[in-house]
């Protein structure tokens, strides 16, 4: 059987079993399912705990879920599937997730976005195959770059034999993606099309100017005041809703909230999902981030612009080296329409 073939045999055979622990990874799995990519049934368990992933699921479960996707309950552990069973997941650099896969790895792996690691898992695994699975900036000690590195390998061996699938939204370069396509591995290239299919509802919020908030001050790779000014800029132009990243630090927060001008809206739901209903007449601005790509697909074809502030030089920290600046600064371009 060819391979693509093979591929296609393994999907319709059999369930998934998705473990998730972000917004994004919830709707990427919601995504990947209707994409056909996991066969029949896909059980979607978030990760107990996390409010952030409990308010995803309440708005999920008000929309019309592809056939055969259910979202199962919240656990505290993550689930192993049986070895006949697809395994989804998003976090690629977790611990838990690599040991995992050295004692009981699945039938098959599909990888779903989980921000801009999506991108480094991609580089890794198609670059040189000795290169651990580890996060950017993490110095890691022995016992934990050798279980990287032994997940990677594992991961490869996967890829070689057709059993893996990374599926995602996010810019890949065509050398990138050539790159990852010759290990074997398949990239499946998506455009939200389950949630482009989905009722809008009315329009959320009614201010023009719609705010992401951002990871970046609290991660410490740009500086906080800078920050605050280039808010307290907008805020003093007119009305500017805010909506919160999942990770902003709770401090920084009330702070926004004190900003004259600025209305801070509950955080939680992915932002595909509460704004996809903008009208026309709004825009969206954000610092760079892997939710300006999925937007622009959402909302520029309704006319909505999704606009991204390009980080000027003076606002990044020692800690911010040339190659985040670099994978941060390329969500800022337009890139738009439907992936490769």
């Amino acid at each position: 059987m060819e391979e693509d073939g093979r591929r296609r045999h393994a999907r319709e055979q059999g369930s998934a079993v998705a473990w998730v622990e972000s917004p994004l990874q919830m709707l990427c799995a919601v995504e990947a399912h209707h994409a056909g990519l996991l066969g029949e049934h896909t059980s979607i368990v978030p990760r107990a705990k996390l409010p952030a992933l409990a308010a995803t699921r309440r708005e999920l479960k008000r929309l019309a879920l592809p056939p055969g996707a259910t979202l199962a309950q919240p656990e505290k552990e993550m689930r192993r599937p049986g070895r006949h069973a697809t395994w989804v997941v998003g976090d690629a650099f977790s611990g838990k997730v690599q040991l995992s896969w050295l004692t009981a790895f699945p039938r098959r792996v599909v990888i779903v976005d989980d921000g801009l690691a999506t991108i480094r898992l991609l580089e890794l695994l198609g670059g040189a195959p000795w290169k651990p699975l580890l996060r950017a900036r993490v110095r890691a000690g022995v016992p934990r770059a050798t279980l990287g590195l032994a997940a990677g390998l594992r991961l490869r061996t996967a890829a070689r034999a057709g059993r893996l699938s990374i599926f995602t939204a996010l810019p890949v370069s065509d050398e990138l993606a050539a790159a990852v396509r010759r290990t074997g591995a398949e990239l499946v290239l998506h455009d939200f099309a389950w949630l482009r299919g989905q009722p809008l509802g009315e329009p959320r919020p009614g201010e023009r100017t719609i705010v992401l908030g951002t990871s970046l001050v609290r991660n410490g790779l740009i500086h906080r005041e800078s920050y605050f000014d280039w808010l307290a800029g907008l805020g003093a132009d007119g009305p500017v809703a805010y909506f919160p990243h999942r990770r902003e630090d709770p401090g920084d927060l009330d702070r926004v909230r004190r900003q004259p001008g600025i209305n801070v809206y509950d955080g939680g739901a992915p932002a595909e999902i509460t704004l996809r209903g903008l009208s026309s007449d709004q825009r969206v601005l954000s610092l760079p981030s892997t939710a300006v790509t999925s937007l622009r697909v959402l909302l520029t074809p309704r006319g909505v612009p999704v606009d991204a502030v390009e980080v000027p030089d003076d606002w990044w920290t020692a800690d911010a080296g040339p190659s985040l600046r670099s994978h941060l600064q390329m969500f800022a371009h337009d890139q738009t329409g439907v992936p490769r």
